[in-house]
């Protein structure tokens, strides 16, 4: 039977997760009804959940050795997830995100994202990426999305990009991405428009867009046409890992 193979790389998180009835005020404390911890990131997430469908799933990105990151660990073997490390002697915490959500499915997020890891200089695994189907990049550890996606071309595979916000060096990893999802707050320098990103984008060589505005439809443009999708409504509880 066949089972497909993607590897992504980019950003694992520790969620810190609390229900509370109204963010808490300036200098004031509030009870959380529950507190939760998850793994968390762009590109984790997107491993689990290939996983999770049943496909062969690696995750390439900074964990290191501290206690803190065996809850990464922990998790990439419950769901059968490959973890490569791009700093395995990293022995500080790793990225922790604090996530406050209220009573009607709002949130409020602090996190200091992959800006203060150091990564090694990359060594990208060619033997994983000549048995995948796909890569997958966040923009999170720049440089290890860079060249594991320069090497995935090189080697006839196609790129996505999940494209959170901008992020310094975005530019060149496009190069090398043939499709990218990117959300309302992904703007290229000079774009201030859907249409300005959608452009900017295909002047870069991404042959299919999709671009997601929460609530709203999401709009795609490929070499075969474009459209919007309607987002099904439902009761928003969290959003957290959507």
């Amino acid at each position: 039977m066949f089972v497909a193979s993607g590897i992504f790389v980019g950003l694992s998180t520790i969620d810190l997760l609390y229900a509370v009835d109204e963010f808490p005020a300036p200098n004031s404390k509030v009870v959380a009804h529950s507190q939760d911890v998850f793994v968390g990131g762009p590109a984790a997430n997107a491993a689990i959940t290939f996983a999770h469908l049943g496909g062969s799933a690696t995750l390439v990105t900074t964990v290191g050795r501290s206690t803190l990151a065996r809850v990464i660990t922990a998790e990439m073997r419950e769901y059968s997830t490959r973890l490569i490390d791009l700093n395995p002697n990293f022995n500080e915490a790793p990225v922790l995100s604090s996530i406050t959500v209220n009573r009607i499915g709002q949130r409020n997020i602090v996190s200091a994202n992959a800006t203060r890891i150091q990564t090694n200089p990359v060594q990208v695994d060619e033997a994983a990426l000549r048995d995948a189907q796909s890569l997958l990049v966040d923009g999170h550890y720049m440089e290890a999305c860079k060249e594991w996606a320069r090497m995935a071309r090189a080697l006839g595979l196609p790129v996505a990009l999940d494209g959170g916000s901008w992020k310094a060096g975005t530019e060149e990893l496009l190069n090398h991405v043939d499709t990218a999802v990117c959300s309302a707050d992904f703007l290229p320098p000079g774009c201030l428009t859907g249409d300005d990103v959608v452009n900017y984008l295909r002047s870069r060589g991404v042959s299919k867009i999709a671009i997601t505005d929460g609530a709203a439809p999401i709009r795609f443009v490929e070499p075969e046409g474009f459209g919007r999708v309607p987002v099904p409504q439902t009761h928003a509880v969290d959003t957290s890992g959507a």
